[in-house]
This record gives C-alpha cells, structure tokens and sequence, in this order.
C-alpha cells in the first residue's frame, strides 16, 4: 500500500511539472530561512551555557539612584571581588576581569591583541579549556600568560608555544604556561590572552578605591545557596568598605541573563537582546508558515482536478483516513524534496549570513540531536502543508464528483482567502518594520553630533607616545600634516568616565547627579571643531591656573543652575575646578539618547589619546604618511594606528544597521513568497471561472475588463491585509521606538509607502495569471456546453 502511495504521489509530481516546481520552491526557501534565522537564535540563547557551574556564576552589579531614577551598571571597584571571596563563605570563588591591549613580540613578530588582566581563579570558574597547560597554575606566576590557539599561531607560527617567551610593551618578558582552545563564538567573553592580576598591580594600575568602578566582577556561589538571600546581604556591601561614601547597591546577576536581559529601566531587567531573540523567532515561524500556505493554496487550486480520483476511490472502498494518509505522505515527500534543497540553500548561503550578522555560525554535522530536529522539522513542514488540502481533498462527496456537479466554493471568505490575507498582513507588517527601522536610522545619522568629523583623527597615546606628546604635537603641526593637535583622555566617540562626586555652591546635598567626565588639553574646541556658547576654550600658556579649567555642555550648565557659570566653582576630588567656558552639546554616547550632562577638565586630569584634524590643503594619503613617519620616529616599537572619528562614530549604528538588514532580507523573502501563494490563488480562480470567462468574452467584454475583473478580487484581499497590518504594526514599532529617546514619530507615509508597494507588487503577480485567462479562446472553454 505504503508503495503504491509513494508511485502515485511521484507520478504526480512528475506529471505537474510546473506545480511541484512552485510547490518545492516555496517550501524550500521558507525552510531555508527559517533555518538560518533559527542557527541565529540559537547561537544568541545559548551565550556561555557551556559553562559547567553555569547555574552558580553570577555577575556583579551596581545600583544606585542618579536625578530620582534607578540606575544599574556591570562595572565594579577592584577590591570587589578579593573583598567578597574572603568576608562571604557562601562565595565559592570570585574574580574580576579588566581589558587591556598590548603589544606583543615573539622573535621578528610584532602585534597588537585584545586581552584580560584577571584573577587566578578565572580559569577554573569558568570553562574555557585548555589544550596545553594546567587551569589550577596557568595564572599563579606575575609573568606567566595564558594565549588562546589563534594568539599563539600568530606569535609563535605552528611551533609549540608551552614554555616560549613572549615580550609585553617593551618591558617585560612573559612565559606562556597555558594554551587555550579557541573561544566558542557564542560567548560574551572575547580575549585573545589572559595576564594575571599581580602583573596588573605591579604596574601600578590597581588601586583600592571603592568608588572607581573600572572592571568588570564574577562570583561563583557555592551549591544551595540562595540568589535573594545573597543579594540581601550585599546590598550594603559597598557602603561598608566605603564607609558609607559610596551610596550603591550591590547585586548579583545570573549568567543566563548577562547577554538576553542586559536592559535595565528603573533597577529591573526589561529586555535587551531577548528582544530581538523572540522577534525573529516569529518572523521565522511565520516565513515557514507563509510558505505552507503556498502550499495549501496551490494544491488545493488543483482540487478539481483531483477530485475524480478522490471520488473513485471512495467507491472503490478507501475511507477518508487512508485518503488524509496518501495525501499527507505526498505533502510529507514534497517536504522532503524541499528539505534538500532547503539545507544546500542554507550551505550555499551561511558564509554571506555570517558576514551580515557578524557571526560564525555553523551546522553541527556531527551531533545526532541536530539530524533528528532537522527531520523532525521537514516532517512536521509536511504534515502543516498538507494537512489543509487532506481533509479538504478527502472530503468530496464521490456521488457529486463522479456526477460532474461538484464546485468548489465562492464564497465571501473562504479559507484559502483567509490564508493568504494571513500571509500579506504578515508580509505588510514586515514591510512597515523596516521602512520605519531604515527611518529611524536615517534620522539619528543626520542628527547634529555637535563636532565636526571631517578630516578628525585620533590615536591611542601608547608606548613612547606619552613621554614624547609635545614633540609629536609640534612636528604634526610643523610638518603640515595637522592644522591642530589636543590630547584626551577617551575619543570623541566614546565616553570612558563618569562620576556623581562633584558639588558646588547651591547643589541640593540629598539629590546624587552623575556627569560623563572628559579631560582635554590646549586646543580642544579648535581641533573638534565645537562651538564655545559662553566663555573660552583652555589655555594653559595662556593661563597657567587652566589646569584646574573646567569647561561644561550646554547639558551640565542647566543642571548646575547657575546664572552666569563662568567664574564659577565646582569641587571634584578634593580640587577646586573654576569655570573658564560653556560648549555645545556633543554626542558621544549612542545618538539616539539625549546628551548626558558632562565636565570637561583642564590637563590636571589624565590622557590616553591624541586628537588631531588633517590639512585639508594636502591629501589624506600625504597627511597620514606624515603623521605615521612622525609617530614611527618617536615610537618605533609599536605599530601606527591612526582612526577616523567619522568611521568610528558610524559604528554605534551598527546593531539598528544588522536589524534593518535583517528585516529587508525577510521582508523581501516574505514577499516573494506570498506572491507564490498568490499565484496559487490566481491560478485556482481562473480555473474555477473559465466557462464564466468565456461566456463574458461572447458576450463583448474586452480584455481588460475581464483582467480587471480578476485582479479586482486579490486587490480586495490586499487591502484586507493592510487594514489588519496597520495597527499590528503602528504598535510593534510605537513599543520599539520607545526603547530611544532620539526618535522618529510615525507618519502616515509610512504605512501608504507599504501598501503601495504591496499593491503593485501583488499586481504584477496576478497581472500574468488574469490576462491569460482574458485572452483564452471561448471555444475552448465553453466546448464540453
């Protein structure tokens, strides 16, 4: 029997050609992205979930009220965690990590890497293993290095690197005692080396002040112990070792909410990227349910067709359940024809959605859990596909059918409509999404950042750069290369501090206000090309006391409230900072937030980069040769790394950019596909109104009457959609644009943009099927009257 099944259901596909083309078509390429969108969510749900104590490993977290709102932030003071391993027995263990980047040489190998001061613990907390060395002693020494495989490749080639030296910033030799695998692409740690904590201290880079909160803290509880009655009895934990300066909340935050939930709105997780983990989730059902409409739709345009077969068979003996089995076994065979095709479409297609996602996702060829969920997928696809068009195909009445005097329905609303008003409401919805995500982008990269970016660079003051800043400043000017050079103490496109220690005369003592903090040399408004509103830029040739400058944005200013700031007094960190200037607001945090209110301070503070702006008079190539030659002259042991502030700035757009790609390429992909299960549609109502057809066409009508009789019909079930759509999709994005406080406002373009387009699109679509059912010959149709 089960033979027989299979011989008729490949004989029909055979036999229909064109129909099983569409059919697998479809199916394939909504499996295919499904299943791309899927090894995505996978690979975001799964961050650091191979950690064995995972269940136990918590992060450090601080909270703290700023302006009357709660705030909570994952970066901690260093004594933290040292602090907390002793005083609490319920803690296991606890470490902290800080970033580094130095620069290693191995032999004639010279090369920057990105890397981890950290406890030597860490390696035993967490399961990242090694291939060589031992995770108990890899950290124990002050000069002993942990490099990852990659590290170790590009130091030491395919030579073993147990044992070797390696030099670190020209001042100290460090043995590799432990070779890590690879990191796994799915954790929130990225490190190319670890380097022990006591190397951090003797460089003098560790203090213990409890309000500098500079690393990043990980606890490991002990089995049993209870989350809430930890975080009870931290809640003070800073308050105490600072003898009550630090007003903060201590918590813990466990690891498998680190990467979905890292949103916080008035001290409570509210999302993060879990958000977008449920939203692709459901463009991925979707898409897959999209294309088992296809499906329904094109198979049951072929009922009459088959409806001869359904009734000599019924008299021949077979009950509706063997009948739902043949039909279902044929849609599950379909599924599998798609399936194949599906998984080389997902081959042929993972490198380029790994380039767009930032991702190395892979296939896991070897995991037999992966083959079991893949053929339960393309089974279940069938089983979905064919299970409309099996009841309904089994349901002929073989006394109507064999008598010629079944018809399938008119009717008003009818399944198959409802199913493809289904698909281009989802379709429509998808379309809005990314016209409004495109929009959002488009209005925050056209926002005024308060700097001018053109010809602006900066580089990291690293090595020899710092002792030899001025010499380096002097030559870049002299030289023609820059028409002005300033030192800082972060980039322009990012904010490195901020602090709630400042006070000055009429401040309420009980309301705490943070500020982002940003310290700056000579030539500072000149170079960034900002706008002074009140006052001067800092000049301490000028005005030798302008190492206790402060200068405020236009932000800081309404917040100190006072009527003329210049003159005025600020304390910070037990100095007095007088107020020299007023400048405009300027973004340096996400362009889709306000700007934070911020002190910028005269060079009494410290400096990690120098910021200087190209001649425009000369090309960028001869400005940057210059500049490297003067850079290389001062500071030979280190490579020349030159950025560009607009290239950096354009990186903060870089999540909205992958999330409105995304949506196009789904967007798109819907589309596509729904405007099979049109065709499907178009296809069926033809069939089903051929004699009416031919009857008009005797009758007089023309051509285009008749097609615009036809296209007439889907155009009714196109607008259905964008009734449905419109809402649906106004409160999608009125909830995702409340995430920014830099946004768009959604317009009524918008949403006519998207059903112009769907319309025209869904035209073209039906266009072929309804003039080639106008332009039929009558005779033909009408021949069996």
């Amino acid at each position: 029997m089960f033979k027989n099944y299979l011989k008729i259901a490949w004989r029909n596909l055979v036999k229909n050609k064109a129909f099983s083309f569409i059919n697998i078509a479809g199916l394939a390429i909504g499996m295919a992205s499904a299943a791309l969108i899927l090894l995505w969510v996978q690979n975001e749900v799964s961050y650091d979930q191979f950690h064995s104590k995972k269940d136990r490993l918590y992060k450090v977290y601080n909270r703290s009220v700023f302006d009357g709102k709660l705030h909570c932030w994952a970066s901690t003071p260093k004594p933290l965690a040292s602090t907390m391993r002793t005083e609490y027995p319920q803690v296991e263990d606890a470490v902290f990590i800080s970033d580094n980047n130095f620069l290693f040489t191995a032999g004639d190998n010279k090369l920057k890497a990105d890397g981890y001061f950290t406890d030597s613990q860490f390696l035993t907390m967490f399961d990242f293993p090694l291939a060589e060395g031992n995770a108990k002693q890899a950290l124990s020494g002050i000069y002993n290095i942990v490099l990852t495989q990659k590290m170790a490749k590009r130091l030491f080639g395919n030579a073993d690197a147990m044992g070797k030296t390696v030099r670190v910033d020209s001042t100290a030799n460090f043995t590799v005692t432990g070779v890590l695998k690879d990191l796994p692409n799915n954790t929130a740690f990225k490190f190319d080396y670890l380097v022990p904590r006591a190397y951090m201290h003797k460089l003098g880079w560790e203090d213990p002040y409890w309000g500098d909160n500079s690393v990043t803290s990980f606890v490991l509880l002990k089995p049993g112990v209870s989350l809430a009655s930890m975080n009870a009895q931290l809640k003070n934990f800073t308050r105490k070792h600072s003898n009550g300066h630090e007003d903060v909340d201590v918590f813990l935050y466990p690891l498998d909410k680190w990467r979905l939930y890292n949103k916080f709105e008035n001290g409570k997780p509210v999302g993060g990227m879990i958000t977008y983990v449920r939203m692709f989730s459901i463009i991925a059902a979707f898409i897959l349910l999209i294309a088992c409409i296809n499906f329904m739709n094109l198979s049951t345009a072929r009922s009459e067709k088959r409806a001869k077969e359904v009734g000599i068979r019924k008299v021949a003996g077979a009950g509706k359940q063997l009948l739902v089995g043949q039909f279902l076994g044929e849609s599950v065979l379909i599924a599998l024809i798609a399936g194949v095709f599906a998984f080389i479409l997902v081959l042929l297609s993972l490198p380029a959605f790994n380039q767009l996602t930032s991702k190395e996702l892979a296939i896991p060829y070897a995991s037999g859990g992966f083959w079991l969920i893949t053929m339960f997928f393309i089974v279940l696809t069938g089983v979905i596909a064919g299970s409309y068009p099996a009841f309904y195909l089994s349901s002929f009445k073989p006394i109507k059918v064999l008598k010629g005097t079944f018809k399938a329905s008119n009717a008003l609303v009818t399944p198959r409509k409802v199913l493809v008003v289904t698909q281009f409401t989802f379709a429509i919805v998808l379309i809005i999404c990314t016209i409004v995500v495109k929009h959002q982008i488009n209005y925050a990269q056209n926002r005024d950042i308060g700097y001018k970016r053109d010809n602006l660079v900066f580089t990291l003051m690293e090595g020899e750069v710092q002792k030899h800043a001025d010499a380096i400043k002097n030559e870049l000017l002299s030289s023609g290369a820059a028409i002005s050079v300033t030192k800082t103490s972060s980039p322009i496109t990012q904010s490195w501090s901020d602090s709630w220690g400042y006070s000055w005369k009429g401040k309420d003592p009980d309301k705490k206000l943070d500020f982002n903090s940003f310290t700056v040399d000579d030539g500072f408004t000149r170079t960034l090309g900002l706008k002074m509103v009140e006052g001067r830029d800092i000049d301490v040739k000028t005005y030798p006391t302008d190492s206790l400058a402060l200068i405020v944005n236009q932000s800081a200013a309404k917040v100190l409230g006072f009527k003329d700031p210049i003159g005025q007094t600020v304390k910070y960190n037990n100095m007095n900072w007088h107020i020299v200037g007023v400048v405009n607001d300027f973004i340096m945090e996400s362009p889709y937030q306000s700007v934070a209110p911020m002190m910028v301070h005269g060079p009494k503070g410290w400096f990690n980069f120098i910021h200087f702006k190209l001649n425009p008079a000369n090309s960028t190539a001869e400005n940057l040769k210059k500049a490297e030659e003067i850079f290389k002259k001062y500071n030979p042991d280190y490579p020349v790394d030159i950025k560009f502030a607009d290239e950096d700035y354009g990186k903060k757009f870089k999540s909205e950019q992958l999330i409105g790609k995304l949506a196009s390429l789904f967007a798109g992909l819907t589309i596509f596909i729904s405007c099979l299960g049109l065709f499907g549609l178009a296809t069926y109502m033809a069939q089903n109104r051929i004699k009416e057809i031919g009857i008009r066409k005797v009758l007089g009508a023309s051509v285009t009457s008749i097609a615009t009789l036809l296209s007439t019909d889907f155009l009714k079930l196109v607008i259905v959609s964008f009734l449905i759509a419109t809402p649906i999709a106004w409160y999608s994005m009125s909830e995702w644009l409340e995430g920014y406080q830099y946004r768009v406002h959604l317009q009524i373009w918008v949403f006519l943009l998207a059903a112009v387009f769907t319309s025209v699109i869904a035209l073209l679509t039906i266009s072929f099927q309804a003039i080639k059912a106008a332009v039929s010959n009558p005779v033909k149709s009408l021949r069996s009257e």
